[in-house]
């Protein structure tokens, strides 16, 4: 079991490392965004809209219409807490123990006497407290940044949206490996248990959660869509910005 465990570590490493080669851009020395796929990621960015717009997003208002606010709570905080595993995860492989150390913290927590992560009582300890519980965000994406692997071109990704060439492959690392809704392709975390490892569990949990994350942007949506001349322009630059913000720990706490 050990052996296949470092195996699955020094693939995910070294591919990593042969990143660095794939995603060198010029953007130091560019005055722009590195986006050379704009045609091809606006077509993508248009067939998003597209479903957002017909299918998506009419799920989200009607969830939110039907949902009373309490609940839409403490549906996100579960999601959150699983998130807090991904967290924890990256902040390890990146040897951010503080992070590492708080997002453990909360999991712990949040599922132990949060009911399985549907209070956030560590986010409650916090505000009452000096002790800092906050949420954090680290991923896969992040964690090849902080090894020097370079963004790549920009890339819009069909129903994800924004990415790069190092997120996207960050984005897979997530989902196979450590994301407890998603990694039952290899059963890190819940290899044991059966019935958490059957996709009529994981497939409806994994469209919930898509479906509150969406609820959760709508208004933020609308105020771009009203805000921005150009939107796909306005959330390229978006995106890239906060990437670097993170990769760079300018903004390593997080609202859920």
């Amino acid at each position: 079991m050990m052996n296949t465990i470092r195996s699955k570590v020094v693939a995910i490493l070294v591919f990593g490392l042969f990143l660095t080669g794939c995603a060198a851009t010029k953007t130091n020395n560019q005055n722009g965004p590195y986006d050379p796929l704009e045609p091809m990621n606006r077509a993508v960015f248009n067939f998003n809209e597209m479903v957002y717009d017909n299918v998506l997003d009419p799920v989200a208002r009607g969830y939110k219409r039907v949902t009373p606010d309490p609940i839409e709570l403490v549906v996100g905080n579960f999601f959150s807490n699983l998130n807090d595993v991904v967290v924890a995860t990256n902040s390890v492989l990146q040897l951010n123990y503080e992070s590492a150390l708080v997002s453990s913290t909360r999991v712990l927590i949040n599922t132990t006497f949060g009911i399985f992560g549907l209070i956030d009582i560590a986010s409650d300890i916090s505000a009452a407290s000096d002790v800092n519980l906050n949420k954090r965000n680290e991923d896969f994406g992040q964690t090849l940044g902080r090894y020097g692997v370079a963004s790549g071109p920009y890339i819009v990704l069909p129903f994800l949206g924004p990415s790069s060439v190092r997120d996207t492959f960050g984005i897979a690392v997530d989902s196979f490996f450590m994301d407890p809704v998603t990694q039952g392709v290899t059963g890190v975390f819940m290899k044991d248990v059966d019935y958490l490892n059957t996709v009529a569990l994981r497939l409806p949990v994994a469209t919930a959660r898509t479906i509150n994350a969406r609820a959760q942007f709508l208004d933020d949506d609308k105020t771009l869509e009203e805000a921005a001349l150009d939107k796909y322009e306005f959330m390229r630059d978006a995106y890239l910005q906060r990437r670097t913000s993170l990769i760079n720990n300018t903004a390593t706490v997080e609202n859920k």
